[in-house]
């Protein structure tokens, strides 16, 4: 497979991304429980529906079409988040929250697709691939803005005598993904180059750290992790280290999914701050912050390595 062959797999790649959003923005507005929230997700259809055009308008400007495998897919992924939400007690956070590390798996998807439009020459590729990922960070913004309203709106109907319950919920949902952060954080080493392995290796004692922090916690509160959340979402973390080590461009997928994965964390513990702040669980807020700010700097920190991700991944398919 050449350069051309492979930004062209990129743009399906990106293609089937927004078929997957493009079922989450739907319904999204239904499930939001804010009339602020859902007007953000009914503006950001728009935008997603005129994202997929431009994005089928370059595959057809290089004589190709979208992928309908890939396309099936998202869209099948799409319904599967939405479902997920929908389950919760505590739907538009959740909601806003997996929304909020989509948008960043698609700056991701954009980034690494600006960056082999770049090398492939095609200049209307990559600025069509820079255009969409602003207007996906945007969307991502406004989300963070509105984590306040997410949380309100899960909690509208507790009493507050029932507050220390939620807040133990949140944190067993936090530990769990940290369990599911540790499967993939001691999986990826081996799939990642050099650069991407160390960051890592790095941020894998981190995450020991912050879900022991987290147990102490649910024990203040006479509670332990949900051995089924965890063992549901360590599972997870297994089924997408074998999904990357099958890929022959794991290095790339593996850093842009990183980069979602830790804003999925960011979010987990910006809507935990707020819920401890409702409790006034000062140590929870303390560490919540302090958790949701390391998760940052782990996703700089991989989304600096983007580039190397792209070489790596073309010099293991003999792409020159």
């Amino acid at each position: 497979m050449d350069l051309q062959e492979q930004l062209t797999k990129h743009l399906t790649d990106v293609h089937a991304i927004e078929e997957q959003a493009l079922q989450q923005m739907v319904v999204a507005p239904r499930m939001a429980g804010d009339p602020e929230l859902a007007r953000t997700f009914r503006e950001h259809l728009d935008e997603t529906r005129d994202q997929e055009r431009r994005v089928r308008e370059r595959l057809a400007a290089r004589g190709a079409d979208p992928s309908r495998v890939k396309d099936l897919a998202g869209r099948a992924g799409g319904v599967g988040m939405v479902l997920f939400a929908r389950t919760q007690p505590d739907t538009p956070g959740k909601l806003v929250a997996h929304a909020y590390a989509y948008e960043h798996m698609e700056m991701a998807a954009y980034d690494l697709l600006a960056l082999v439009a770049k090398r492939a020459g095609d200049a209307d590729t990559a600025a069509m691939a820079r255009s969409i990922r602003d207007e996906e960070a945007a969307m991502a913004d406004r989300l963070e803005r509105g984590f306040d309203r997410a949380v309100d709106a899960s909690l509208r109907e507790v009493p507050a005598s029932e507050i220390d319950e939620q807040l133990v919920h949140y944190l067993q949902d936090a530990y769990a993904i940290e369990s599911q952060a540790l499967q993939l954080l001691q999986a990826a080493p081996a799939l990642a180059d050099p650069d991407l392995r160390k960051v890592f290796e790095d941020h894998l004692e981190e995450t020991r750290a912050q879900q022991a922090a987290v147990e102490a916690r649910l024990a203040a509160h006479d509670a332990r992790p949900s051995r089924f959340k965890s063992a549901l979402l360590r599972i997870g973390g297994i089924n997408l280290g074998g999904f990357f080590g099958a890929q022959p461009d794991t290095t790339a997928k593996l850093a842009g999914f990183a980069f979602a994965f830790e804003h999925l964390e960011v979010a987990s513990y910006e809507l935990l701050r707020r819920v401890a702040q409702s409790g006034h669980d000062d140590e929870t807020v303390r560490i919540a912050e302090r958790i949701a700010a390391e998760e940052r700097a782990a996703a700089a920190a991989v989304r600096a390595g983007f580039d190397r991700a792209i070489e790596a991944a073309l010099e293991a398919q003999g792409v020159a």
